[in-house]
Formats: C-alpha cells, structure tokens, sequence
C-alpha cells in the first residue's frame, strides 16, 4: 500500500500525463479534467453568485479560458487549484458587474456566540427520510447563502470541499489567520440564522398527516369491523 508522498507523487504523474493529453487536444483529457472539477468549481462560484445558471456559466467559461491557455499552466499547483483561482476570478467579476460586495463590518453586530453547525446530512434508502434529509440539506444551503461572500467562500471551501487552511488562504489571497477567523464568525453566523428559521418550524414539527394519517385511520376502522365494533 503506498504511503501519502507516493500517493502524492503517483497522482502528480497522473495529472501530467493528462494534461499532456489536453495540450495535443485529446477530448477525452478534457472530459476528464472537467468531470474531475465540476463539482469543486461549481461550488466556489454558486458561493459567490448564489445562483446555480450563473455558477454554470462561470464554469464554461472557466474552462474556454483554461484550454486555451493551457501553456501558461507551469503546474506550480493542482490543476484544480489553477481552475478554481479563474473560477473564483470570473464569478467575483461577475459579481462586481451585477452588485456591490457586502462589507464584512456590516455583520459584526449580528454575530452572537455559537457552536459548530450540524454536519451536512448524508442520502438514505428510505425515501421518508430522504425527503427529510433533503429539506434539511436545503435549509442549510439557504443559510450558507445569506453569508456575505468573504465568509461564505471561506466556509464553502474549508467545510464543504474539505480545502486546507493554507490552500484556502492561498486561492483567497489572505492570511491563514484570516481563514479561520472568518470560519470561525460563518459558523456563529450560521448558528444564528439556522436556530431562527428552526424556531420558526416548531409548530410543523412531527407532522402526521396525508398517507400516513390515512393509513391509520384506515388500519384502525379495519380493526373495529373485525372486532364487530360500532
């Protein structure tokens, strides 16, 4: 079983040999190299935009202006840091053209004391509780995306694709100081408006209606006949 630094190392070759591929036009290393990426690209730029058919624009046009200029590639980084850093470029520019950005200072006073969030809920088999699972995974993004843009990048890239402090420092451009600071206030943050919206949903809470209302009632008056009940 090879140890990290040869995991490292054999993963470097990889990617090498691949973009090697992309550079003599291989369609196939460009299919790879996106279904590789999608994911980690889209979720940068949907952090900043907060809209999923900009964050899928800003990935074309990611990787149009990546294969084109794959010469200036010197691989100094991943190629997925390479793509995040345009991606993260295109959707701030984006941004810059559709609104101003939210100054951090203009949340300071809403920040109370807070623990760390729920971790992010994971798929089921059973359908009920996939549903449920679901809404929650919604609740969450809804809260992640009423973040203002510094602190929601920060926590998209730290506890959602799972970045190190100093890569995450490095692709933003700040101290890693910075990086945890600004985790640290999202999570209170998050905190914040999650226990809001969660109060707001005491009064649904357990809900016993539709299907299963029916399926009990039905089960019962079965019981009673059976039971030659009134």
């Amino acid at each position: 079983m090879m140890n990290q630094r040869a995991q490292a190392t054999h993963a470097a070759d990889e990617e090498g040999e691949l973009l090697g591929r992309a550079r003599s036009g291989d369609g196939e290393a460009f299919r790879a190299i996106m279904q590789a990426c999608n994911q980690p690209l889209f979720r940068i730029a949907r952090s900043v935009l907060r809209d999923d058919t900009e964050a899928e624009d800003v990935l074309q046009e990611t990787y149009l202006r990546a294969f084109r200029n794959l010469g200036e590639f010197r691989g100094e980084s991943s190629i997925l840091t390479w793509l995040s850093r345009i991606a993260l470029n295109e959707a701030r520019g984006r941004l810059r053209r559709r609104r101003p950005t939210v100054e951090l200072d203009a949340v300071e006073a809403a920040q109370q004391q807070g623990s760390r969030i729920l971790m992010f809920p994971t798929a089921s088999s059973d359908p009920e509780r996939s549903a449920s699972l679901a809404e929650a995974r919604r609740l969450l993004e809804h809260a992640v995306d009423d973040l203002p843009e510094s602190f929601r990048l920060v926590f998209i890239l730290r506890e959602i694709e799972e970045r190190s402090i100093e890569e995450t420092a490095a692709l933003l451009a700040i101290r890693s100081e910075t990086v945890k600071t600004r985790l640290h206030r999202a999570r209170r943050l998050l905190r914040r408006m999650l226990d809001r919206k969660l109060v707001s949903a005491v009064s649904e809470a357990y809900p016993f209606l539709g299907r299963r209302c029916e399926r009990l009632t039905q089960a019962v008056l079965a019981r009673l006949e059976a039971a030659h009940l009134p």
